[in-house]
């Protein structure tokens, strides 16, 4: 039987699409329930059996702001209950890579890797993947490389993604990327940029033919390159459609979708919740943590707290009275106070959310202060960012560290 124990995830690039979230932030590290997007992605692979995780990072920021987090990758294992040695993250080398399969290819070789291994991507996220299953399937097709496949919907969001045409064995007859319409896509199956991948045949294709010619040339991107060319060279390219969820993380409406389906339909072990009332859930189990649990239980049965929808509230968090939290994260920190409306709305950490503030169908970044009377309503607010006392921000989008004047208005801006 299969078994696979390794994975690499690529890291690179700005993250545009995400901006401002991203504009001083990695993307692979952009708050996510609580936590970095990127760890949420490593504790999934965890737990089902992946043992050593190499991160493919690119550029100063990514680097430093993975390695400063995950380290050794110690506090994943100590999380999930395994020995210091039994959980190994590592690092591509300072080697500029000009395109994921570049980066992979990098590990592949620095790393010596000589087994099948996983690639996930660092801004998706997915329930519902079986992991050994598809090494297992890998193994009995004899591929070459597998292709996770989603089915979508919806035909407009073909457009975004590389979409695989099967044939009856499984194998790929073809793969088209980014169709510039929903005709030229030859199905509804798109890649999810989730790969399990034979070392020995990746190394093969580009160390001759049209592999190496296309690695001289930087035509290094898996789905634009490298996918298409191995199926004309007559490499076993595999499909298996997951069953289950997948989003990919690109843009703030997405990030939304995907934060508020897991909070909804997660268990609550995923979130490390140590605290349940109703539909409302608390992290934190110090002393001080569960008096502030038991705080807030007071309060909505005196009705001085209202929560409705699924809301997860972070550590140390401080919520006031006459506040109205609907279907939200609050994350870690944040400081929430009287009579204070967030719905359907992420509150990064260590935020301040003065008197009378209203919040709704927002992103506030972290460590921003949103003064007393402030309206922020379907806005991006990016990090270290300061609303005056009584503004209004209506869709808008604000980058991190700006200054919004007390009492102004503003209303579908971008405040780079």
């Amino acid at each position: 039987m299969a078994n696979v124990g390794t994975a690499i995830i690529p890291i690179g690039g700005v993250g545009s699409r995400l901006y401002p979230l991203t504009v001083d932030t990695s993307k692979a590290m952009v708050r996510f329930l609580t936590r970095p997007l990127l760890d949420f992605i490593v504790t999934m692979l965890a737990v089902q059996g992946i043992r050593v995780v190499y991160m493919g990072v690119s550029g100063y920021h990514n680097y430093v702001q993975v390695y400063d987090y995950f380290g050794s990758g110690r506090v994943i294992a100590q999380r999930l209950g395994l020995e210091r040695d039994e959980f190994r993250i590592r690092y591509m080398p300072n080697i500029i890579s000009r395109g994921n399969a570049e980066a992979i290819l990098t590990i592949v070789k620095y790393y010596r890797i000589d087994e099948p291994f996983i690639v996930a991507q660092c801004d998706n996220v997915f329930d519902g993947l079986d992991i050994q299953d598809l090494a297992e399937y890998t193994l009995r097709n004899q591929c070459d490389m597998t292709i996770v496949l989603y089915e979508v919907e919806e035909p407009k969001d073909i457009k975004r993604f590389g979409v695989a045409e099967l044939r009856e064995d499984g194998l790929l007859a073809r793969f088209v990327e980014k169709p510039k319409t929903i005709e030229e896509a030859p199905s509804r199956l798109i890649n999810t940029g989730i790969y399990m991948i034979n070392p020995s045949s990746i190394l093969d294709f580009f160390d001759s033919g049209q592999g190496k010619k296309m690695y001289e040339d930087g035509l290094l991107d898996f789905g634009r390159h490298v996918i298409p060319s191995m199926i004309e060279q007559g490499y076993r390219i595999c499909g298996y459609t997951m069953m289950g969820v997948w989003f990919d993380i690109g843009t703030p409406e997405t990030y939304m979708e995907a934060t508020f389906y897991f909070l909804r339909l997660l268990p609550t072990r995923v979130f490390n919740v140590d605290f349940m009332y109703g539909r409302l859930r608390v992290l934190g189990k110090s002393k001080l943590s569960r008096e502030a649990q038991q705080k807030m239980v007071e309060m909505i049965r005196d009705g001085k707290l209202f929560v409705g929808g699924d809301v997860l509230v972070g550590r140390h968090t401080s919520i006031g009275s006459g506040v109205r939290l609907r279907s939200s994260v609050v994350d870690n920190y944040v400081v929430v106070s009287d009579d204070v409306i967030v719905e359907d709305s992420i509150v990064m950490d260590r935020v301040y959310i003065g008197r009378g503030a209203r919040i709704r169908n927002s992103i506030i970044g972290r460590h921003s202060y949103i003064d007393e009377g402030a309206v922020i309503d379907n806005s991006i607010i990016g990090n270290n960012v300061f609303i005056g006392r009584g503004a209004r921000v209506i869709d808008s989008k604000i980058w991190p560290g700006r200054y919004v004047p007390s009492h102004v208005t503003f209303t579908s801006v971008t405040l780079p």
